[in-house]
């Protein structure tokens, strides 16, 4: 990875930290993501799923139900997904269907994270489809959010 790389990776991270900040207002756990196409955002979005009581809210199925709808066309074969947090295996798999070919992540998620983290999803040697994986943009600043999310609300117990 180039610097110039690493420099659009964290231009476009910051997009998806903006994201994170609004599920944090709304007391969501603070994860947001962006889908880039050419150069710009197609879609966006930050989990809803206390908000909506909907468990498939996730940042990412949100930004990516907006890109495609934004490019009318489920296939995002020429896009990019930032999200501040890795990808859960639902996430995962909707990364895979939409053709995404890569996915750049703040913070890993020992928990859930399907990218490697808790389970191999991205690049799983069955699919037919695999996902490059970019991770640790602007780990410390989405860290630092959803630690500070939860400390809020264990505070608030």
């Amino acid at each position: 990875m180039t610097a110039l790389d690493l420099l659009d990776h964290s231009f476009w991270m910051k997009a998806a930290l903006e994201q994170a900040e609004k599920a944090f207002d709304k007391n969501e756990v603070p994860v947001g993501a962006v889908v880039v196409q050419e150069g710009r955002i197609t879609g966006k979005g930050y989990n809803l799923v206390e908000t909506l009581q909907d468990p498939t809210a996730h940042a990412e199925l949100l930004a990516i139900t907006a890109a495609a709808n934004f490019s009318a066309s489920w296939r995002l074969d020429d896009s990019i997904l930032y999200t501040t947090l890795e990808p859960c295996p639902m996430c995962t798999g909707a990364i895979l269907l939409a053709r995404i070919p890569t996915i750049v992540y703040a913070a890993a998620d020992p928990r859930y994270g399907a990218c490697g983290s808790a389970v191999q999803l991205a690049r799983h040697e069955n699919f037919d489809i695999n996902v490059e994986v970019i991770s640790g943009i602007l780990e410390k600043q989405s860290s630092v959010l959803i630690k500070s999310f939860f400390q809020k609300i264990r505070g608030s117990k």
